[in-house]
């Protein structure tokens, strides 16, 4: 169905029609703009929820790689992360498939609008204008025929009556001349305008306001064709992130895919059509013969009696607490303790031996090269890559130099390294911090592991107890010189302040020099946290004080109950 043929009367309800429709398409722009921000917002408390419960850096790839129940969880973080992301990917593509284009296609139907409906007013207007100066040359007449006739009758009761001279009647007579010759004037000129408007309509109806009805129903059918079109892509955005929720995609897909651009301009053709025909010529109305005629029922002013006027327009740490930067430390590690230092020194010599396998790679790879070029000089000069050989030659030397001095300080701290009993685990020397391996249920598995390095744990004095059996092992205490060296540490000229309180979570008779024996459920103050050591200082009074194994006591900082 054309609008321009059947709805030729109802400019003014188009109006109002298509201006809803924009509105509509504003409307479902602002719907997917708040769904978009409801993703970014839901992507972004998923990601600081999954940043929340991530453990601390510094702790973090021994909790991923010793404990299964971490790993998982941490596994867990992390795809409930990339979850996160997927949130983040259905808000940009609604942003940018969506809010972005409707609101480009905005400006442009707005504008395409009004150049429709301005050039059906200026239509409008020019048929108005017609039919005004119509009805001038209509009245005109009119007045010219009457003017005509009563000059006629002063003529003919001049020329009967015996007392007016010759003068007058030939005055009379000439005067009633003229207002016929007006009168015939006037009626030529309102027949060759009546003529000219009956065109004038007649392309008014029929050719121009068809064509701009035409060129309006078009528009709101890619209006709603568009519409349709996004509402498909509010769903397929889901579908590429979401496959879970793909029947209920299926379902928006589904009531997408049933929008059809014509049967809607068919509804609303059932909605304003009003079932009048266009008004027919209008006949000639001879005032000549002074024959009145009723109007027509079709004329221009019955039809536009039809017409109605137009309408106006948080952060709580689970973890005890973070550790401090423990310094730049000794080359050899010898500021940590044995089974610490071991590990330092082992992972040190693995990275080592790594740097020299990429450099005897590169070595090989221009060994292989040079051969190349002596058996084909034209390839290249094979004198050419010695410098660079010479360079990865002392490079190798220097690191296996320096994995050999590494090595003779891991002999060293192996051969010191005592056995220890059961009980003696339990009491702790001073390196050993592991609670016991009666750990109650309640304990937090971030407890258990503080250090940052994995020295204070079950799996390292079990570790420690295997190389205290080797042939070479001291079973004896630790050498003085190392037990001096480790006190040094302990040595504070000034007192530190209180920064917080622990309750200790295990006994522990603190044997060794520097440290402070403490009771199960014994409440202390810390002074210094831990450095990444294992080991946290506490006092008791202003007499006592001393370091305690962290994994040992339960740490309330100040910075923490402020946070929580």
């Amino acid at each position: 169905m054309s609008w321009g043929s059947e709805l030729w009367d109802q400019f003014d309800n188009l109006e109002k029609h298509t201006q809803s429709g924009i509105e509509f398409v504003d409307r479902y722009s602002k719907f997917v703009k708040e769904r978009s921000e409801i993703e970014t917002n839901y992507a972004k408390q998923i990601r600081n929820l999954s940043k929340k419960y991530q453990p601390k850096r510094s702790s973090r790839e021994d909790e991923e790689n010793k404990f299964s129940s971490c790993r998982a969880f941490v596994s867990t973080l992390n795809e409930l992360n990339d979850y996160a992301g997927q949130h983040e990917v259905i808000s940009e593509n609604l942003t940018a498939n969506i809010v972005a284009e409707l609101s480009r296609y905005l400006l442009e139907l707005k504008t395409e609008r009004k150049t429709h409906f301005h050039d059906g007013r200026k239509a409008q207007q020019q048929i108005e204008i017609s039919w005004k100066m119509l009805e001038s040359y209509k009245r005109k007449f009119e007045r010219d025929c009457k003017e005509a006739e009563r000059a006629q009758q002063h003529f003919e009761k001049m020329d009967s009556d015996i007392n007016v001279t010759k003068a007058d009647v030939e005055k009379a007579r000439q005067q009633a001349q003229v207002r016929h010759q007006m009168a015939t004037d006037s009626k030529n000129e309102y027949s060759a305008y009546l003529q000219r408007f009956n065109q004038e309509q007649n392309d008014h109806y029929f050719t121009v306001i068809p064509s701009i009805f035409q060129k309006i129903q078009e528009m709101e059918e890619r209006r709603i064709e568009r519409v349709g079109e996004c509402m498909k892509t509010f769903a397929d955005v889901d579908r590429q992130v979401l496959p879970i929720v793909g029947k209920c995609l299926d379902g928006m897909t589904k009531a997408a895919e049933s929008i059809e651009a014509k049967n809607d301009s068919k509804q609303v053709v059932e909605s304003f059509k009003s079932g009048f025909e266009p008004p027919g010529d209008v006949d000639f109305e001879d005032y000549g013969q002074a024959i009145r005629r009723a109007e027509s029922e079709t004329s221009l002013s019955n039809s536009r009696e039809c017409k109605e006027k137009p309408a106006g327009k948080s952060k709580g740490k689970l973890w005890p607490f973070k550790n401090k930067s423990k310094g730049a430390g000794s080359e050899d590690f010898s500021h940590l303790p044995p089974e610490q230092r071991r590990k330092k020194l082992q992972g040190k010599i693995d990275e080592l031996n790594k740097d020299i396998q990429k450099e005897m790679d590169q070595r090989d790879a221009l060994t292989k090269m040079k051969d190349v070029y002596m058996k084909n000089p034209q390839m290249g000069d094979p004198t050419s890559v010695d410098p660079r050989l010479a360079e990865l030659g002392q490079s190798i030397d220097r690191i296996q130099n320096e994995v050999q001095k590494f090595e003779g300080w891991l002999a060293e701290v192996e051969g010191r390294m005592p056995a220890k009993s059961d009980t003696q685990k339990r009491q702790s020397g001073l390196f050993q911090a592991t609670p016991p391996t009666s750990t109650p249920v309640g304990s937090n598995c971030a407890q258990d592991r503080e250090s940052p390095d994995g020295s204070y744990t079950e799996e390292q004095s079990s570790e420690t107890q295997v190389k205290a059996k080797a042939p070479n092992s001291n079973p004896g205490p630790l050498p003085t010189s190392s037990a001096h060296e480790f006190d040094d540490e302990f040595d504070e000229e000034e007192t530190l302040p209180t920064i917080g309180t622990c309750k200790a979570l295990y006994p522990f008779e603190g044997h060794n020099e520097g440290t402070i024996a403490v009771g199960e459920g014994e409440l202390l103050f810390v002074i210094e946290e831990d450095k990444g050591d294992g080991w946290t200082r506490v006092r008791r009074n202003e007499e006592e004080e001393g370091y305690v194994p962290s994994s040992y006591v339960e740490v309330f900082l100040e910075t923490n109950a402020k946070d929580s």
